[in-house]
């Protein structure tokens, strides 16, 4: 009997080594290795007949005489239209590039206790009245699922029960006979929303199971639309020593259950947990199996939680969802940008605002600044929403090039409701709101700034500049300062064209401070 071969795997991100290391060269991560038994693959490949690598080369005539074995031509393939099916919810729609994909593998990640299961089971949800759901639950008991469940659908039903009430209430008449009528009325409508639910539930089933071979068997007999599986770190393969979660399970795991789906034409949404950096958690390969990548972030002290697609074959990349956690779960956000845009009807100095594109989607971002005499020796540079190390380049270049004197002042810079803005098209803003606040000016409300600052002071070109405009003209917005040399189209804005910073910062700061009248 052969020897066995034995290596150890890094858990974090699945670096290979033959022998145990105390801390991980690809992620500098501790005592992360995990042993495993190399499999040989000499054997398959003798039943193959691929081990004579060294032999002789084959001719050109060879070569030209070869037949395909189970290939087939590109332009055979018969020419069809991707059918997408909506999930409910238009926010994920457009996170997925237009809808659910048949047969696509999903995989959903985010710090625990944003959402993702909420999410998870509100589609689940509402996509069972039209087709068989599966939902996978090895966290949570099935008493839990539908105790959760329960929860959701009625509260919601609660809050359009209510909306029901107020149009009721605003329409009622003196005759006695009409309010008769509207009372059977609303008792049908109830009687309707509680046969809608229970018919929905009809096509939810239920699987609180760990075990991937009855994990399978179920998919395979069941034969869902779609399949939620919640979550593939507490699945576990017996034929593996290994424990749950780890490289080996996550990857054998996400493999068998990527072949069935592919197979049975079955979509998948994975939940997958996080490490303590943000990342998720498991090998890198579990990435590269799955279709689309999406993120679930947001702040724990807003209600607001952002869903970024990280990774799409069937759509654009690093497009987001708005959705805010309310009573009966999650509920979407159509137009974020009155979210992340702060109240136009209140003057402060030290504002200015933005338009950030988030994939395909234009968000107007108010970013607000604060400079003020540093209270120790060393200023303080801190950033909310904004890249620190572009921060300290902006004030450089005002310093530099504008003669701001800036090196021993703290400066504070944030983005209204948190949002990430991490393109350089938000320079000229951050460097706006900084000089505003530094002279105590404050910015026309109705202006949009946009541009990046180069190093010599000058205001370089943004991409699709024609949705950002679009975007700022729909909320209002009455001028533009953008880069020079830009073509830009009719939306009846005034628009100011610049090619130095210095230029934009007297276009958009008045030399003296408004007053109440003005």
């Amino acid at each position: 009997m052969p020897k066995q071969k034995i290596k150890y795997v890094c858990g974090e991100c699945g670096y290979e080594s033959t022998q145990f290391l105390g801390k991980c060269p690809s992620c500098n991560t501790w005592n992360s290795f995990i042993e495993e038994i190399e499999k040989s693959t000499t054997a398959a490949l003798q039943r193959l007949g691929l081990t004579d690598i060294g032999g002789s080369q084959a001719s050109e005539s060879d070569k030209s005489s070869g037949q395909p074995r189970a290939s087939f031509l590109l332009s055979q393939i018969s020419d069809q239209s991707l059918s997408r099916m909506p999930s409910g919810f238009e926010e994920l729609d457009r996170v997925l590039g237009g809808g659910i994909v048949p047969g696509s593998l999903v995989l959903i990640g985010g710090e625990p206790g944003i959402g993702k299961s909420t999410l998870l089971l509100q589609v689940a949800n509402q996509l069972s009245s039209r087709c068989r759901v599966l939902y996978v639950s090895a966290e949570e008991s099935g008493q839990q699922v539908k105790l959760r469940s329960q929860r959701l659908i009625v509260n919601l039903n609660e809050v359009e029960a209510e909306e029901e009430d107020k149009d009721n209430v605003s329409n009622v008449e003196m005759d006695e006979n009409l309010s008769s009528n509207e009372n059977k009325e609303s008792n049908s409508n109830s009687e309707t929303i509680k046969d809608s639910t229970t018919d929905s539930h009809e096509n939810l089933f239920l699987l609180p199971e760990t075990d991937l071979e009855v994990i399978l068997r179920e998919l395979e007999s069941l034969k869902p639309y779609l399949a939620v599986i919640d979550s593939i770190q507490t699945i576990y393969f017996a034929s593996l020593t290994s424990a749950p979660g780890s490289v080996a399970q996550v990857r054998e795991c996400t493999s068998a259950l990527m072949q069935v789906a592919k197979r049975e034409n079955i979509t998948l949404l994975i939940v997958g947990h996080v490490t303590k950096d943000g990342a998720l958690a498991g090998p890198r390969v579990l990435e590269h199996l799955v279709d689309t990548v999406l993120y679930f972030e947001g702040d724990r002290f807003a209600s607001h939680r952002l869903l970024r697609s990280m990774k799409n074959r069937f759509g654009a990349t690093h497009e987001i969802g708005v959705f805010e956690m309310v009573a009966n779960g999650l509920k979407e956000i159509l137009n974020p940008s009155e979210l992340f845009l702060g109240s136009r009807d209140e003057y402060s100095s030290g504002t200015s605002t933005v338009v950030s594109m988030e994939g395909t989607r234009p968000i107007v971002v108010e970013i607000q600044a604060l400079v003020s005499p540093a209270s120790h020796g060393a200023p303080r540079r801190s950033t909310t929403g904004i890249d620190s190390g572009r921060l300290q380049q902006i004030l450089a270049v005002l310093e530099k090039r504008v003669g701001i004197p800036l090196s021993k002042l703290d400066t504070y810079v944030a983005t209204v409701g948190g949002l990430s803005v991490e393109e350089p098209a938000a320079d000229l803003g951050v460097a706006i709101a900084v000089v505003a606040s530094f002279r105590d000016r404050v910015v026309d409300p109705r202006i949009i700034l946009l541009g990046e600052v180069g190093l010599g002071g000058q205001v370089r070109p943004v991409s699709q500049l024609e949705l950002r405009l679009r975007e700022a003209a729909k909320l209002g917005f009455k001028r533009a300062i953008i880069p020079k040399g830009q073509q830009t189209p009719d939306l009846g804005m005034q628009i100011l064209p610049i090619a130095k910073v210095i230029d934009a910062i007297i276009a958009a700061i008045p030399a003296q401070p408004p007053t109440m009248e003005n």
